[in-house]
């Protein structure tokens, strides 16, 4: 069975770590969570990985050997799975897992991407952009943020009518069934 890690950020609510592990558990993906790596120790996702039983490390992204920390959390891992986590990630985590790292993007990339572009940012970009579409990206992870190549996207409408949270709620929907569709779709191909 396929092992995945997640790693999350310091700030988020683990939706979209918890739509990864409710895949794994109703066997909707035939893969299972190894590890959810943290920078901090307590946030929403940690508190909701702690309630599934999920086994979680912690590397801070300020130490001397922030690397050669995440490398030994990710051992055994044959998937990651960015959710929540904002920063590039260091050569030696992309070349030990090439096209094995998967993010997801809140918008329809390659619109609306890149550094700065994440969460309202986004949704209240694409509002000002006068976009009738929006939905999500989930992509291989390279060494410059949202440019990695896409795996696969789901749409959904953006309504004259819409605020940042109507359309933030719409995209996050959508995210929680893509982010499972895309690691099956990597599985299938490994």
């Amino acid at each position: 069975m396929i092992k995945l890690g997640i790693l999350i950020g310091p700030k988020g609510r683990g939706s979209n770590m918890l739509a990864i592990a409710n895949a794994c558990q109703s066997k909707r993906i035939e893969a299972s969570i190894k590890v959810v790596v943290s920078p901090v120790s307590e946030s929403d996702a940690v508190a909701k990985a702690t309630e599934m039983g999920l086994r979680i490390k912690f590397v801070s992204p300020t130490s001397a050997n922030y690397a050669i920390g995440l490398l030994a959390s990710l051992e055994g891992c044959d998937l990651v799975c960015l959710a929540g986590f904002m920063r590039l990630l260091p050569a030696e985590v992309l070349s030990a897992f090439p096209n094995r790292i998967l993010n997801i993007h809140p918008a329809l990339l390659p619109k609306f991407g890149g550094k700065g572009m994440y969460g309202n940012h986004v949704h209240e970009a694409v509002i000002a952009a006068g976009e009738t579409e929006s939905g999500c990206t989930v992509h291989f992870v390279s060494d410059r943020y949202d440019e990695g190549e896409v795996i696969l996207q789901r749409r959904c409408a953006v309504l004259p009518s819409d605020t940042i949270e109507t359309l933030a709620a719409r995209v996050l929907t959508e995210e929680h069934l893509a982010y499972p569709e895309a690691i099956r779709k990597v599985i299938e191909n490994l």
